[in-house]
């Protein structure tokens, strides 16, 4: 019996921007994960309408309505465990000895996904305004029997 495959979209640094095409690219996702820097609290209650979502806040994202949002947080999906931080830099704790499939992070607005020490890293790049010389983008990481699926999806706008 073939296990169902879990679907988790990820983005960061939005910053305050929600094209349609990352709505579109979301669709049909089990869970969001956003690695901060939403800006404000519209792209937060937009992608929410989308599936649930998991977050860290960005150095950009200040105000009452970001006060919930912390510099990094750990939940569990599909027997896997998903660490989100906004800068890696932030991370105050090792994630293999943690048990930690895959850490989640964005800050640099460059989409990477590279492996340490049987841990997945996944910078999502920027889904929000262009940046010169960075790609407008996203990832998707799915789970299935237990492995895990990154990708990066580049936005053709």
């Amino acid at each position: 019996m073939k296990a169902r495959v879990k679907v988790i979209g990820i983005l960061s640094d939005t910053h305050g921007l929600l094209r349609e095409s990352v709505v579109e690219a979301l669709k049909g996702s089990d869970l969001i994960v956003h690695a901060g820097d939403f800006d404000t609290p519209d792209v937060l209650a937009e992608i929410k309408k989308i599936a649930p979502v998991f977050a860290a806040r960005g150095n950009m994202d200040r105000g009452s309505w970001a006060e919930g949002l912390t510099v990094y947080d750990l939940v569990e999906t599909a027997g896997k465990m998903l660490c989100v931080v906004h800068d890696i830099h932030h991370l105050s704790l090792a994630p293999a000895a943690a048990g930690i499939a895959a850490v989640i992070s964005g800050h640099t607005h460059e989409p990477e996904i590279s492996e340490h020490s049987g841990v997945m890293y996944i910078n999502p790049g920027s889904a929000g305004p262009r940046r010169a010389g960075k790609p407008l983008s996203l990832a998707r990481l799915t789970i299935q029997n237990g492995r895990l699926g990154p990708e990066i999806l580049i936005l053709d706008e």
